[in-house]
Formats: structure tokens, C-alpha cells, sequence
């Protein structure tokens, strides 16, 4: 039969078929180049495809659907922005050649409590020295506390050197190691930001100058993982040992105020 013979709704018919044979190759042809691809082209589809959230909204006893594609730049950016404000600047007084006394840098450290203890590398933090650390609120004096055996030192937060100044931070979300899967983005934010993938390994080695260590280690929701360090020993250390130092020395604060 010729085409031209066919009448309207004969060729509706027909293109409604043709549409129907085209999806279907279109799905085939889809699915085993999928198969064939590397992982490399198929974990981030697979990630968007999974970061697309339906939402349902009724509206006037209807219902309807708006979809919303999370991408991971955008959670890159929020994660971010979520701990700025925990990360400081880390500066320490030394004298110079002429004996004068100056300030170099001592990497980077982050907020860990409420009270303003800040989680420093501690092969470049350690007693003895004169600590000042700085985010956008201003420049601060600190008192060192402790320093731990996991590569970490503590850092308490004290007066401005400019009266006008008020600390501003935030303390981050304590994350869980445990929880992350292979092929997960790691975020570290210090000096410089950064990124890799989680190989499925919680001993993490990450490949940190001076000047970045004591970063913070993030995951895509913005819920700290651990600090980044420069030691030849050990390049990470996880939030749970913080987090143990943490009520270790609270313990011991506790101790010493009931003692007589």
C-alpha cells in the first residue's frame, strides 16, 4: 500500500508505531554500550541518575511532580560553605637570623567544640610555642593544649589581637569513616581545596605540603572525616580520634576542678 494512500488517522497510526520501534532500538543500543563502557564514563551517570530527587507537591487536590537534578558541583559547593568558617589560619612567633622575632606559618587547623578548640598537625603545632590563628572574624591569641600521638594537636581559641574583633566559627559535623563507599568524593579543605575518590581503604594517604596540613577532611554532605597531615608516619587521621581526645580532656578537666 502505497503511503500517500493512507488517510489521517491511518498515518497517525503509523508514526506512533515508528516512535514506539525507535525507542525500543534507542533502549537496546543504550543498555550495551552501558555494559561496555568503562567505570570511568559509568559511575557518574550513575551518580546523577541516583542524585535525582522527585519531590511531590499537591497543589489544589492535584498532585504534582517537580523533578530536581542535585549535581556534585553543587554539593562541592555547599559542603564548603558549610565549614569556612571552622577553618583557620595557623601563624607561630620565631626568631629570624637578625634574632628579631617573626611569624611563619604553621598550616591550617579546624574547629572541633563548641568552646573553641582547634585540631592542628602536630609536627608543626607542638608546646612551648607562641600560637595565633586567624579566619574572617579577625586574628586571635591561643593557648596550646595537648598534643596527641596520632599526629594531631589541640589549640584553644583566646583573645583577639584587635579588641574590635569577636570570633565567629562554626564547628563541623562529626562524619563516620565507616559509612563511606568506593567511588565516593573526599573533600579537603585547607590552604588550597581539593579532592579525591575513596578506594574502599579507611587507612586514607593524602599527599599534603606544610602549608595545607591540618586540613580538614570532608565528605559530600559536609560532615568532617578527619585532618589531613604532613608527618612521614601517617597522613590522616580519622574524626573518631579527635573526637576521643576531645572527652579525654574533658575527663581530665573534670578530674583536676574536683580536686582539693
Amino acid at each position: 500500500m502505497d503511503v500517500k494512500e493512507l488517510n489521517k488517522s491511518q498515518l497517525i497510526m503509523l508514526a506512533i508505531l515508528l516512535s514506539f520501534v525507535t525507542s525500543i532500538a534507542t533502549g537496546i543500543v543504550t543498555v550495551t554500550l552501558m555494559q561496555q563502557a568503562p567505570s570511568s564514563v559509568t559511575v557518574p551517570i550513575n551518580r546523577v541518575v541516583r542524585e535525582t530527587v522527585e519531590k511531590i507537591v499537591p497543589q489544589e487536590g492535584k498532585t504534582v511532580t517537580n523533578t530536581v537534578i542535585i549535581k556534585e558541583e553543587d554539593l562541592v559547593v555547599d559542603a564548603i560553605a558549610k565549614n569556612q568558617s571552622a577553618v583557620f589560619s595557623i601563624m607561630k612567633e620565631t626568631l629570624d637570623a637578625d634574632g628579631k622575632t617573626i611569624e611563619v606559618g604553621a598550616g591550617r587547623g579546624f574547629v572541633v567544640s563548641s568552646d573553641g578548640i582547634i585540631a592542628a598537625d602536630n609536627t608543626l603545632v607542638s608546646g612551648g610555642q607562641v600560637y595565633y590563628v586567624k579566619n574572617n572574624s579577625g586574628k586571635f591569641k591561643t593557648d596550646f593544649v595537648l598534643t596527641d600521638t596520632n599526629g594531631f594537636s589541640f589549640l584553644k581559641i583566646g583573645a583577639p589581637l584587635d579588641e574590635k574583633n569577636k570570633v565567629t566559627f562554626s564547628v563541623p559535623v562529626f562524619g563516620d569513616l565507616n559509612k563511606m563507599k568506593a567511588g565516593q568524593k573526599i573533600l579537603i579543605l585547607g590552604n588550597v581545596i581539593s579532592s579525591f575518590m575513596f578506594e574502599g581503604d579507611k587507612d586514607i594517604k593524602i599527599n599534603v605540603t606544610k602549608s595545607n596540613a591540618g586540613a580538614l577532611v570532608l565528605d559530600l554532605n559536609g560532615d568532617a572525616l578527619g585532618i589531613a597531615l604532613s608527618g612521614d608516619t601517617t597522613s590522616f587521621t580519622s574524626i573518631g580520634a579527635i573526637r576521643e581526645a576531645l572527652k579525654a580532656k574533658d575527663a581530665t578537666l573534670k578530674l583536676e576542678t574536683k580536686t582539693p
